[in-house]
């Protein structure tokens, strides 16, 4: 006789094994079979991207998925991410403008070893009663209508098995099984290439220059646990521990100027380091011989989109099965936890009788346009990873950005929350469309700004609690609001978002066109190209403490802007 499930998910990876867990827990009973074409259990320091954790990842992880306790024991703390941009010598990391946290941060994140973090999922979820076979190559999977139960056939031990179920989730990562069967690839207008590779043993960062000073910018063993990004124009090079005690490298660039022939086999990897980041090369390239390189992987085409994620008749995908962006920001694990939660409520709803045709067409449509907002922070923007004042206010801007509304959406519920939802997105003039229209404006300023800006700067530290404005937002993700409040607070973060745009724009519009430092701006006409509104009653002047932590981030003498160019 077939099997039978509530839900078949097509593969046992982070994606799937997090929706398998949080569907156990609020359903203790549900019928859960995980579907894994791997062999054998995880390596230690598997070979994925998504070793990095962010704020809402992390939430999700600690308190959705009650794996705080596991994560505190077995995985690495994080200390923020932290970048370094080009000087006249790259030989000397003590000369790079530095940007990152110097004390230790209110709210947790983690550096994931995936082989050890998947391997405690997978034998977690079967404790807790789902099925999780390795070794199951999905073969077919046919999707049918309300009144009849899906089925899915896999491959295992050379026989094919076939079983029935409610729903279907595609779990499958690149493999994109529905993705491919249904036809709803969508292209990406963001073309990056990447190259990985473990090392073994512990790569401590600090150890790469005796200068004392920098040295005690902060604690010994924060550099270690950062995730270190070393930028110049084009690209972006990470390094990033492992709780397993090895070390991930990558290297993600733009094809337009960095080709993907040049770094694409471990062996030109490491010549392309030695020609742009010699320094990496130098203190790299020595672990990297023998046994000390564990594995090198190459993706081409690293962002790709979708253009479906949820459907009424009962098949989802989640993780990369359906959009992926760019690892800059490591919001791989966010996606995750942002896609499992409409699934999770969605499969959840419809098990209990609900008709969930509305939810899936609002929550596909919500996550489609969440997409679609968050592209603008990576497309184009490897143009600018040259120049340290633009990326500075670039970066300070998109982790304003991500506090102050995603995070505390999240944490609050309010992605699954329908009356929430239309308020944010539904009319033109909701705060979500004000906010995602606010952003793009910004991001485009950004590359506009590009053409006016050269200069190398050297011998800095920043750090982004050094402003009063990203403290509050990131201390503020872990309170708890009523959905009352919660909208009223997001209204406080846009408008917070809005000074914050105009005082960057002021700075930047003084020093490039020579306007008057003190205009009055309408922070949804900001651009560098035409006519920006400074009169009408939707032109704002930010307050003075906005002001005040907007010129941490400005490397010019502001006395001297008007002349500098």
């Amino acid at each position: 006789m077939q099997k039978k499930y509530d839900v078949v998910i097509l593969g046992g990876g982070l994606a799937g094994l997090t929706l398998s867990l949080q569907l156990k827990k609020e359903k203790p009973d549900i019928s859960i079979l995980l579907l894994e074409r791997r062999e054998t259990a995880a390596p230690l320091a598997a070979h994925k991207v998504g070793e990095s954790t962010v704020e809402l990842a992390s939430h999700y992880l600690r308190e959705v998925l009650d794996l705080k306790g596991y994560l505190e024991e077995h995985e690495l703390p994080k200390h923020g991410l932290r970048f370094f941009f080009k000087s006249h010598t790259k030989e000397d990391i003590s000369s790079r403008v530095e940007l990152g946290p110097r004390l230790r941060l209110p709210v947790p994140s983690h550096q994931l070893d995936r082989g050890t973090l998947e391997n405690f999922m997978s034998k977690l979820t079967q404790e807790k009663g789902s099925e999780y076979l390795l070794g199951a190559k999905v073969s077919n999977v046919e999707l049918n209508n309300e009144k009849m139960l899906h089925k899915v056939s896999y491959i295992k031990d050379g026989s094919e098995e076939t079983v029935s179920c409610r729903w279907v989730a595609d779990a499958s990562g690149r493999g994109s099984i529905l993705k491919r069967k249904l036809q709803f690839q969508k292209p990406m207008e963001h073309h990056i290439n990447t190259a990985w590779w473990r090392l073994k043993g512990v790569i401590d960062i600090d150890d790469w220059s005796d200068n004392k000073e920098w040295k005690n910018y902060l604690e010994p063993n924060l550099r270690y646990l950062s995730t270190v990004h070393f930028l110049d124009k084009g690209y972006w090079l990470w390094v990033i521990p492992l709780g397993s005690k090895n070390t991930s490298i990558g290297i993600v660039a733009d094809p337009d100027i960095h080709p993907f022939d040049t770094f694409n086999t471990y062996e030109k990897s490491v010549e392309w380091m030695k020609v742009n980041e010699p320094l990496a090369y130098k203190m790299l390239e020595p672990l990297g011989r023998g046994e000390g390189l564990l594995d090198f992987r190459i993706l081409k085409h690293f962002a790709h989109h979708t253009k479906r994620i949820y459907s009424a008749d009962r098949w989802a995908v989640t993780g990369e099965s359906g959009a992926f962006l760019d690892p800059f920001y490591s919001p791989g694990s966010d996606f995750i936890s942002l896609n499992n939660t409409w699934l999770g409520d969605l499969i959840l709803r419809d098990l209990a009788g609900e008709d969930i045709s509305l939810r899936a067409q609002i929550y596909e449509q919500a996550h489609l346009a969440w997409v679609d907002s968050f592209l603008p922070i990576y497309q184009e923007k490897y143009k600018l990873m040259g120049n340290a004042q633009i990326m500075v206010m670039k970066i300070f801007w998109d982790w304003a950005v991500y506090w102050a509304i995603p995070c505390v959406l999240f944490v609050n519920n309010a992605f699954t929350d329908l009356k929430l939802l239309r308020e944010l997105f539904a009319s033109e003039k909701g705060l979500g469309r004000k906010f995602a229209d606010l952003h793009k404006r910004m991001q485009d300023f950004f590359l506009e700004w590009l053409p006016y800006e050269n200069r190398i700067f050297e011998h800095r530290y920043i750090d982004p609690f050094d402003l009063a404005m990203l403290r509050e937002f990131q201390s503020a993700i872990t309170v708890d609001m009523e959905s009352k409040d919660l909208m009223t607070q997001v209204a406080v973060n846009l408008n917070k978002l809005e000074q914050m745009a105009v005082a960057m724009f002021r700075l930047v519009s003084t020093q490039v066109k020579g306007t008057s430092p003190d205009i009055r701006v309408n922070p949804y006409t900001i651009t560098l190209k035409g006519e920006v509104d400074t009169s009408s009653d939707e032109a704002i002047v930010p307050s003075e403490e906005i002001v005040k932590d907007v010129e941490v981030m400005w490397f010019y003498e502001k006395e001297s802007a008007v002349h500098s160019r």
